[in-house]
């Protein structure tokens, strides 16, 4: 089995390659950048941009099955650069396993396509698309979602992914952001603190991943469907945070802000933010505010039942892991 994984020097993508390799699979990369340690392992590298409809093709040619993990990914920044990637670049991807004859595609979406601001305690993916999408994050990975589950067909097979948080040793987005805040003493607790997440660990996530390429093969019932796959061990928000830290050996966050507050404060840092287009993502945004403060929890049954998924790497485990990690990188501070 030929496979191709978009925005293989990723986080997501990267360790799921890794994986591939060990399962046999003839791997691929297609991404802007060179990643040596993915070379020395075997893995081909094939540069280029998801907005390349051509570059795009060329990389699917000769591939059985193309995993899309590839993103702009953050919750800052103009709408029409998330689109150019998150959608135009979708599209490009099921027209280039069309042209090329792949017969599978697995996209990873995110559970955040379904959030609206308000608590989701629970849901499963009957739970509909928001009206009002809360960042160009979350809107262009919805239309790309319905894209590929639109282009499902017995030529072309897909169905969708959605993790939430992905974290875990390597991780370049979530834990370096809650450390970085954290040593410059500019994280808050934000609200009361008691509202529950769901997260994923990295392994899980790729094991999901695995599941779904096993399923879409063997069980006609998963193609042409999105599946929520988290840790399934929905937890406090701030538990979550301080466990980060501890794995660090940073203190936990003690000062605390209301919801209001915090809330009136992004509104003020994007206003001035757009007013003078400053491109760095703003320390607090709306955004980010709703999602610490609201409920985000899911029904994982359907990627048990469907996909055969069971998340092996508990959380405990899971920041034991990352505790060791920070200790063999000597990233830990007392």
């Amino acid at each position: 089995m030929k496979a191709l994984v978009t925005g293989g020097g990723g986080f997501i993508g990267a360790a799921l390659l890794k994986q591939l390799l060990k399962k046999g699979y003839e791997t691929a990369s297609f991404s802007r950048g060179n990643y040596p340690e993915l070379t020395q392992l075997g893995i081909e590298m094939v540069r280029g941009d998801l907005t390349n409809p051509e570059a795009v093709t060329r990389a699917c040619a000769a591939r059985d099955i193309v995993f899309h993990v590839a993103a702009k990914a953050g919750v800052w920044g103009a709408y029409q650069e998330y689109y150019r990637t998150n959608v135009q670049g979708t599209q490009n991807v099921v027209n280039a396993c069309l042209a090329r004859g792949v017969k599978y595609l697995i996209f990873t979406s995110s559970a955040s396509v379904v959030f609206d601001g308000k608590n989701i305690e629970g849901a499963n993916e009957t739970l509909p698309y928001p009206a009002r999408p809360m960042s160009p994050y979350t809107a262009t990975k919805a239309l790309a979602e319905q894209y590929v589950l639109n282009a499902n067909s017995p030529a072309l097979k897909t169905l969708s992914l959605r993790p939430h948080l992905v974290w875990g040793p390597g991780d370049n987005h979530i834990i370096p952001g809650v450390i970085e805040r954290a040593r410059s003493g500019k994280l808050r607790r934000i609200g009361e603190g008691r509202n529950l997440i769901d997260t994923i660990y990295i392994d899980n996530c790729v094991s999901a991943h695995l599941c779904a390429a096993d399923a879409i093969q063997q069980n006609p019932e998963a193609a042409g469907k999105s599946f929520f796959i988290t840790n399934g061990e929905p937890l406090p928000v701030w538990d979550f945070i301080n466990d980060i830290l501890k794995s660090a050996s940073i203190a936990p966050v003690e000062n605390s802000v209301s919801f209001k507050t915090a809330l009136m404060a992004a509104t003020i840092l994007e206003l001035f933010y757009k007013t003078f287009a400053i491109k760095k993502e703003p320390r607090l945004t709306r955004f980010l505010v709703h999602e610490l403060c609201t409920s985000h929890w899911f029904d994982i049954s359907a990627a048990s039942t469907q996909l055969g998924y069971v998340p092996k790497i508990s959380i405990h485990k899971g920041f034991k892991q990352l505790a060791s990690w920070f200790c063999e990188h000597k990233l830990r501070k007392i």
